[in-house]
């Protein structure tokens, strides 16, 4: 499902939210928002058949995303990305990257280049975890949105 993200539905896929928190993940998405205005963007995306743990399996169940295509032209990518996964261990985390394609002798497909996670728990709320990722992500598109760029800072080979 995806759309705005006032269109979330918060009580199916984090039920037990306080209204401040999600007034709290609605201040930080509009600050995202307000930074993609002109980029031909996606919308939010939710997945409510996550909305519980699904156990352990292979890759990582996304609940929340946003995924900011600046350039994926069918010959490279780049990608920003922000979404509430599940972990292994089944607790909440908030991930952001920097994904670009790859372009090493052996194809990877994709690297994060820049990545963040930060898990929900006795130290870290859900709204404090998601600001924190909204901050790195508009710092992120503050940056140039050359994949080449991105590349260079962690030492993959250019295009």
């Amino acid at each position: 499902m995806r759309g705005s993200f006032d269109d979330v539905p918060w009580n199916t896929l984090f039920p037990l939210l306080p209204p401040a928190d999600v007034d709290s993940l609605n201040q930080a998405a509009r600050t995202v928002d307000a930074v993609c205005v002109g980029r031909d963007t996606g919308d939010w995306e939710w997945f409510p058949e996550h909305a519980t743990f699904p156990g352990s399996r292979v890759g990582t169940p996304v609940i929340l995303g946003l995924d900011v295509i600046e350039h994926a032209d069918g010959v490279d990518q780049l990608e920003f990305l922000l979404q509430v996964v599940w972990t292994e261990a089944g607790r909440l985390a908030v991930d952001s990257a920097v994904n670009v394609a790859c372009w090493c002798d052996t194809d990877h497909a994709t690297h994060d280049v820049d990545a963040i996670r930060l898990e929900i728990g006795e130290y870290t709320s859900l709204p404090e975890a998601f600001r924190a990722s909204v901050e790195r992500l508009t710092g992120w598109l503050a940056d140039p949105h050359n994949a080449d760029h991105w590349r260079a800072r962690v030492g993959l080979p250019p295009r």
